[in-house]
């Protein structure tokens, strides 16, 4: 697997680079932000640079990383992994929000992150996967919850008719959730579902998705968290 990593210090990258080439990874080494968003553009003869997950130290020297994260997700669908000094969870939701799909707190553990690069992969397998098999169906589902519309096939939600972007993540969780309205699903059947993974490590990032959910839906309500259990969605009464 290609893999770009986005890192200012020579010498962390240098030490990355070979623990991920013993596990099989081609890295490519951006130094800064432009290098980063050069890496990710079309080639001068239309070809686009196939990653499959780009691992971003937000910590860059040009740029700020969380715009460099916004404007990578405009460029390409790759997964994004952020690696942060901030470990506090609204530094992780804004992180989310901007289009990345996991993070690591620094200091981590190699085994860690590596890990979540293998599940960021799966995810982005299974979510293309599931994407050409929507594209073939003549019809899809509506869901209607209160002010807010999930529309299946297309994967757009909206919330009194104004569009509400997510991120493949936070709609495949609220897609999970919204299909069956009242019913509690466990952290670990969420996990397996939408992340494709038993990791326990995920059940953080589970947390701080849901709560990037209430806050873009404007609705905290609308996700309730059945302690000791995990989470059901509240249909809002009309």
């Amino acid at each position: 697997m290609r893999l770009l990593l986005v890192e200012d210090d020579d010498h962390v990258a240098a030490a990355l680079s070979a623990i991920l080439a013993r596990h099989g990874f081609t890295v490519t080494h951006a130094r800064n932000g432009e290098e980063a968003l050069q890496a990710v553009l079309p080639t001068a003869q239309g070809d686009r640079p196939s990653y499959g997950v780009i691992l971003l130290d937000l910590g860059l020297p040009d740029q700020d990383g969380y715009q460099v994260c916004g404007r990578i997700r405009k460029l390409t669908a790759t997964p994004v992994i952020m690696v942060t000094a901030r470990g506090d969870v609204r530094s992780r939701i804004h992180g989310l929000n901007l289009g990345a799909d996991d993070y690591v707190v620094k200091p981590y553990d190699t085994g860690e992150l590596l890990a979540r690069i293998h599940a960021v992969s799966r995810r982005n397998a299974g979510t293309e996967e599931a994407t050409a098999g929507t594209a073939g169906a003549a019809d899809g589902t509506l869901l209607r919850l209160g002010s807010v519309t999930v529309e299946l096939p297309t994967r757009r939600v909206s919330v009194d008719g104004e569009a509400v972007p997510l991120t493949r993540k936070e709609f495949d969780l609220l897609a999970l959730l919204a299909q069956r309205p009242g019913i509690v699903f466990r952290r670990e059947q969420i996990i397996s579902e939408v992340w494709h993974t038993s990791w326990e490590g995920t059940g953080r990032t589970l947390e701080v998705h849901v709560a990037s959910l209430r806050s873009k839906l404007r609705m905290p309500t609308l996700i309730e968290t059945v302690r000791g259990v995990g989470y059901r969605l509240v249909a809002p009464v009309a």
